[in-house]
This record gives structure tokens, C-alpha cells and sequence, in this order.
């Protein structure tokens, strides 16, 4: 995948994680972080269950499922 796509595609993830735990996004800048991330994380939870992502909207819904799992983390970590 060209770094392009990688980039639009973690936006996106990130945009949509904020809409799922927050009600909003957080910035193009936090959008594309918290996408990337989730992405690695989103991967590496669906190796982890025998699932693969093919295709752009394949890695998109990995990239948004590990981007909400990071922003559960992080809001889990916050309030203990």
C-alpha cells in the first residue's frame, strides 16, 4: 500500500473511532495518528484471531476496530 492511501486510510479510521467513543474527531493531525496506530493494533488483534483484512475497506475496518480499541485503552487508563 503507498504511503498516500496509508495516510487517507488511517485518517479516516481515526475520524471514525472519535465518532464511535468521543461523538467527534479529534483534528486531521490526531485522526491520522490514533488511524496508524490503530491499525498495528487492529492487525495485530485479528492475526491474533485467525482474521485477515483484504482490500482498502478490509484494512479500513481493521484500522477503525484497533483505533477504537486504542481510544478504550487510553480512556480506561485515564480514569483508573
Amino acid at each position: 500500500m503507498n504511503l498516500i492511501l496509508f495516510l487517507i486510510i488511517g485518517g479516516i479510521a481515526g475520524w471514525l473511532a472519535g465518532l464511535i467513543m468521543k461523538g467527534r474527531g479529534f483534528g486531521i493531525m490526531a485522526n491520522i495518528g490514533i488511524g496508524i496506530v490503530g491499525s498495528f493494533l487492529g492487525g495485530f488483534v485479528f492475526r491474533l484471531l485467525g482474521l485477515a483484512a483484504q482490500g482498502a475497506v478490509g484494512e479500513l475496518v481493521t484500522a477503525t476496530v484497533g483505533a477504537v480499541l486504542l481510544l478504550a485503552i487510553v480512556s480506561a487508563i485515564k480514569k483508573a
